[in-house]
């Protein structure tokens, strides 16, 4: 039957089917291999379906090319040597190229729990350190052998099918051949197209499927590389931000809702009189700081005692939540106030957005220092930092004494140490930010901490019952509070710490799976990805305190500021959590994979998908499904409101 088809169409066909079976086992590996985050096999054949319509169409794209080059009579594989010769270095690389999206696809994967998207781009704009990461986090050398002998095996598979292609009986009717190559091509429309409906398939349809872990299997790393690549908009829309300006102004406590344009600055005076001496500050930014993976956060394992413990004599906020993820976003939301929505680079990335207001200058008599383990240069951090923090004392990799342990510079321990001995030395009052970095891959403990610090050994199971991804993460995180205990206990011996305030925020959770210890919407609405612990801790100047209230990263640098009196000007989104006209708990999210925006609020949390305009309401206290009307009118004017005001903020909160 099959041979009174054209040898060219029998070829492209065999073709397509040989890429469409290598989809379909990459997406089984990504299923077998990666947490299944509470899914059986059966709750995902939907997913499984749907990533096999995506994969249809990108095998009919590939092949609709492969057919129409191929009726170039220099380029018939079956007729011309330099057909042959063009199609054997075509099919390698082809082949080449889908391997490498496979590869970059489970490596984005197994870094991020997200398929391959737009925001990968990022890196290539810190390559040196990102390159640094790989290398000391994965088996580059393995991967690249894989990546070629994969390339040699698949060109050699379809060579093998060419020439039996060749080497069968070919006499097709030209009546035959026509009508075949018609009908094929419709098929490889349709198969584009992707459904008998008024509109193609999506690839926001896999958002249909009910939950986040369903929908990034459905996907294949075309569809969502290529997708979220093509999301672009104008940096902000003035219609919009003026239609939601009342309303984020009576939100943010501000008076007047008459101005010309848009005005968010509030003049903060404190009430009570300044601390004499003025506080000291130490705001500390922990890398990927989950709260279901700590102690404080209900984690059985007791991963951060020390941190617990401090949590027991400060106020800690148990429910504050990041606006976006990732260290760059993270780092920008706490110190400009702004949730960084931008897409698909950060916010510090974009020569328009660099000059940003920040209370910390607020602070005036005191010294300003930044310590960072690392090259303050990834993400143009430096660039955030030193444009627009006055007199600040930057110290990193190149300036700190103590050796470099990996991609990420110096070791948390003794970036804390150095820092410390710097403060102990000052007389006049400071404000210090550290940022820690060891909290992820490649997961480094120095040798020189092994032998005090006891690595925890536990089965494979228990490790992804309580949220980690293997042995390695878990005791980094268990390093991490092992480092504020060495910090603190430090700090505790110099004369400064009695006055002295210290924060301590996560710059983003990490995904993964709470189990029974959260609802479902920490894992199916990727809740854990945002959820942080916030703690203010000074055993000398604040009472112990748990808030069970939702709020954000951009409320801290407000919050410090009230708790040292320090009059402010307040020009962005951010609230004093202490003040009494705080404003109603909630907090902001943007997903700047899916692009979606939301807002936590009470009990609920509300999200909205930017191109398609699907929403969701869940619930945050526990799995009841909660009654739609009249909360998501409520939260879809407050998430679109912080949107459209962040857009405009991030272009419109100049330093004064």
């Amino acid at each position: 039957m099959m041979n009174r088809f054209p040898q060219t169409l029998r070829w492209v066909l065999s073709v397509g089917g040989v890429f469409l079976l290598l989809f379909t086992l990459m997406r089984l590996g990504l299923y077998f291999a990666f947490d299944k985050q509470g899914n059986s096999f059966s709750e995902v054949i939907g997913a499984f379906w749907l990533g096999l319509r995506f994969d249809l169409r990108v095998v009919a794209i590939i092949s609709l090319v492969i057919l129409i080059l191929s009726s170039i009579p220099a380029l018939n594989p079956f007729k011309r040597r330099s057909g042959k010769k063009f199609w054997n270095w075509f099919i390698f690389i082809l082949c080449f190229l889908l391997l490498l999206f496979y590869i970059a696809d489970y490596a984005h994967y197994a870094y991020l729990t997200q398929r391959l998207n737009a925001s990968v781009l990022n890196y290539l704009e810190d390559a040196a350190i990102s390159m640094k990461m790989v290398w000391q986090s994965y088996p580059v050398i393995w991967l690249i052998l894989a990546l070629i002998g994969g390339s040699l095996l698949l060109n050699w598979v379809i060579k093998r099918i060419q020439r039996r292609i060749e080497q069968a009986p070919n006499n097709p009717a030209r009546r035959t051949g026509i009508i075949s190559i018609v009908a094929v091509t419709l098929i490889f429309a349709f198969m584009i197209f992707g459904k008998l409906d008024q509109y193609p398939l999506r690839w926001s349809d896999a958002f249909n499927l009910g939950n986040d872990y369903k929908a990034g299997l459905a996907l294949n790393p075309f569809e969502s590389f290529f997708n979220s690549l093509s999301f672009r908009h104008k940096p902000y829309d003035e219609k919009k931000v003026r239609e939601f300006y009342p309303l984020m102004a009576s939100l943010l406590g501000k008076s007047s809702t008459t101005d010309s344009i848009p005005d968010f600055n509030r003049k903060i005076n404190p009430t009570d009189a300044v601390s004499n001496p003025p506080l000291n500050v130490v705001l500390v930014i922990c890398e990927s700081f989950s709260s279901y993976k700590s102690t404080v956060g209900g984690n059985p394992i007791n991963t951060t005692p020390f941190f617990d413990k401090m949590a027991k004599q400060g106020i800690l906020f148990d429910r504050c939540f990041v606006p976006a993820y990732g260290t760059a976003r993270g780092v920008w939301a706490t110190l400009t106030g702004t949730p960084d929505v931008s897409m698909p680079q950060t916010a510090s990335r974009n020569p328009a957005s660099v000059d940003q207001h920040t209370i910390i200058n607020d602070f005036n008599g005191y010294e300003k220092f930044y310590f960072i383990g690392g090259s303050p240069s990834w993400a143009n951090i430096r660039g955030l930092l030193m444009n627009n923090i006055k007199g600040l004392q930057l110290y990193d990799e190149q300036t700190l004494n103590s050796p470099k342990v990996d991609v990420w510079g110096v070791s948390d321990k003794n970036l804390f140490l150095e820092a410390n001995k710097i403060l102990a030395a000052k007389k006049s009052p400071f404000i210090a930010v550290i940022q820690t970095a060891d909290n992820h891959r490649p997961y480094t403990i120095p040798e020189e901490d092994q032998a005090e610090f006891q690595k925890l050994d536990l089965p494979k199971q228990d490790v992804k019952k309580y949220g980690f991804e293997s042995i390695e993460q878990l005791n980094a995180f268990r390093y991490t509070d092992f480092c504020f205990q060495k910090f603190i206990e430090a700090a505790e011996k110099e004369s400064y710490f009695s006055n002295t305030v210290f924060v301590f925020v996560g710059d983003h959770g990490l995904p993964g799976d709470p189990g029974e210890l959260y609802p479902k919407a920490w894992s199916e609405q990727r809740l854990a990805v945002y959820h942080v612990p916030l703690l203010f801790y000074s055993p000398a100047k604040l009472s112990a305190k748990r808030i069970d209230r939702i709020c954000s990263q951009i409320d801290v640098l407000p919050t410090i500021a009230g708790l040292c009196r320090i009059p402010y000007t307040n020009s962005t989104l951010g609230r004093d959590l202490l003040a009494p006209n705080a404003g109603p708990g909630l907090a902001f999210i943007f997903d700047a994979d899916f692009i979606q925006v939301g807002i936590l609020k009470d009990s609920v949390y509300f999200r909205k998908q930017l191109k398609t305009g699907k929403e969701e309401l869940v619930s945050i206290r526990n799995n009841s499904v909660p009654n739609p009307e009249p909360i998501s009118s409520e939260l879809r004017k407050l998430s679109e409101a912080f949107y459209e005001s962040s857009r405009w903020l991030l272009l419109h909160n100049k330093k004064r």
